[in-house]
C-alpha cells in the first residue's frame, strides 16, 4: 500500500518544486534594473530627415521608429498569430499620418546595413506587408536625403492612398 502512494506523492512534490521555481522567475527583482536611457533615439541622418519631414508637411503627424504591428492588422478569417509573427519585429523608420491619424505613408531610410542578407530578407517582408495593406512605402538612402520640396513631391497624392 505504501508503494502505491509513492508515485502520486513524487509527482505532487515535483509539481510543487516547479511552481516555486516559476514563481521566483516572475518576481520583479529589487533594486535598479540594468538599463540606461539611450543618448539619442534617432541616428544623425534620421534626425536630419525628421526635421525636413516636419518642415515639409507641417499639417501631418510624424512618428519615428513605429512597429508595423501598431498600424497593420491581420485580416479576419486567417490565422492571426502566424501572420502577426511575420511583422512583430519590424518597424518603419517614419510613419506619416493625417491629422485624423490615418496612415499616409511609411518611410524607410536605408544605409549600408540594408545590403546584408538578413536585412534584405527583413526589408522584403516589410515591403510585402506594407504593400499588402495598401500602405505607401517610400525609401530613401542616407547618402541622398531628400530636401523639403522632394519630400512634398514624394508624399503628394499619398494622403488618400492608405485606405480605400
Amino acid at each position: 500500500m505504501k508503494s502505491s502512494l509513492l508515485g502520486p506523492i513524487l509527482v505532487l512534490l515535483v509539481l510543487c518544486v516547479l511552481a516555486i521555481l516559476l514563481k521566483k522567475r516572475r518576481t520583479v527583482p529589487d533594486g535598479p534594473w540594468p538599463f540606461d536611457v539611450c543618448r539619442t533615439v534617432l541616428t544623425q541622418p534620421e534626425r536630419v530627415l525628421y526635421r525636413r519631414l516636419m518642415n515639409a508637411v507641417p499639417n501631418n503627424i510624424i512618428f519615428a521608429q513605429v512597429q508595423l504591428s501598431r498600424f497593420l492588422e491581420v485580416k479576419r478569417g486567417v490565422p492571426r498569430q502566424s501572420w502577426f509573427n511575420r511583422i512583430s519585429q519590424l518597424s518603419a523608420d517614419f510613419l506619416i499620418l493625417n491629422p485624423d491619424t490615418s496612415v499616409v505613408a511609411a518611410i524607410e531610410l536605408d544605409d549600408a546595413s540594408h545590403l546584408r542578407v538578413s536585412r534584405r530578407a527583413a526589408d522584403a517582408r516589410k515591403t510585402h506587408a506594407l504593400q499588402s495593406a495598401g500602405v505607401r512605402l517610400i525609401r530613401w538612402h542616407v547618402a541622398a536625403l531628400p530636401d523639403e520640396a522632394a519630400i512634398r513631391t514624394a508624399l503628394a497624392g499619398a494622403a488618400n492612398a492608405g485606405r480605400s
